[in-house]
């Protein structure tokens, strides 16, 4: 998978269009109601791991390779 952020973000106004949607029967509506309350759930998921990485790569900014030990998941120290 190769999914960015700006698929998230369509994916979510994807899921506010169809929450908009007039026609729905009453069965609909909490069945996306549903889908939107576990869509919300990854993508918050997803934006707070983005904001982890947003951290990490500023504190390697910061700071260089003397963070690599703490962040074993961007680099190695003798990286």
């Amino acid at each position: 998978m190769k999914n960015k952020l700006s698929d998230l973000n369509d994916h979510l106004f994807a899921q506010l269009e169809r929450l908009s949607e007039e026609n729905m029967s009453a069965e609909q509506v909490e069945q996306e109601v549903k889908r939107a309350e576990a869509i919300v759930g990854v993508a918050d998921q997803i934006a707070s791991n983005a904001n982890l990485q947003l951290k990490a790569a500023k504190l390697f900014a910061d700071h260089g390779a003397a963070v690599l030990p703490h962040l074993p998941m961007i680099g190695k120290a003798d990286a």
